[in-house]
């Protein structure tokens, strides 16, 4: 019973700080020891400990001796290292998408996503359209039926999450058009795995260079 209250704990911990991480409450370069970061979130150190040590093998904090810990910040080149993983592992998630028997269901949930797209960049609310690029990805890699895959696919997302957004925002546009999208979902729909997964890997290094120029002109080093 202690052991299950303790992972419970652990648990809120990180679910709490890794949705401050991603929504900026927390920003880059924020740091504060354990005691109050614990304090904060009105729990004991031991949990809050174990929380930050999930998360900095995410890479969205550093642990620092007798310093506590540090939201880690996004630079170019993190983008460039991360951007060209994804593009090839959601290139093979694209690919294995395509070649399951039956999707329906979840197409259905792909397609309400790319309208909230659509509804969002009508809006010009380019936050809401940030969030949903994201989702689309992390619904991709879910259609792989890659367990492993997913999970790094999903881990990659987090970590440029914020700065995503951040960007985007202050762009006033978005990354990509949601035609782009539908292509790729097109071709899973159609069992068309190569043309799947060579859609999906140049989205991405299209997003690279998008986003690379977004920072170059933001006049940020890191984000």
């Amino acid at each position: 019973m202690l052991a299950k209250v303790k992972s419970t704990r652990v648990e809120s911990a990180y679910d709490r700080l890794k949705d401050e991480i991603l929504r900026g409450i927390l920003p880059p370069g924020y740091q504060a020891p354990e005691p109050d970061i614990a304090q904060r979130l009105g729990m004991s150190r031991t949990p809050v400990r174990e929380a930050l040590i999930r998360l900095e093998a995410e890479r969205l904090v550093d642990l620092i001796p007798r310093r506590g810990a540090r939201v880690v910040a996004i630079s170019q080149k993190d983008f460039r290292e991360i951007f060209e993983i994804l593009a090839v592992l959601e290139s093979l998630a694209a690919d294995a998408a395509a070649r399951l028997d039956s999707l329906s269901d979840p197409l259905q949930d792909i397609h309400r996503v790319m309208e909230d797209g659509e509804t969002a960049l009508r809006a010009n609310d380019i936050a809401a359209w940030a969030h949903l690029d994201d989702t689309f990805h992390r619904l991709i890699a879910g259609l792989s039926g890659n367990d492993r895959l997913n999970t790094e696919i999903c881990g990659l997302l987090d970590q440029v999450f914020r700065a995503n957004a951040v960007l985007l925002r202050l762009n006033k546009a978005p990354a990509a058009r949601e035609t782009t999208h539908c292509k790729i979902v097109e071709a899973i729909a159609a069992g068309e795995a190569q043309q799947a997964a060579d859609l999906a890997k140049a989205h991405r290094l299209s997003g690279l260079k998008t986003m690379n120029v977004l920072l170059a002109n933001s006049g940020l080093s890191q984000v």
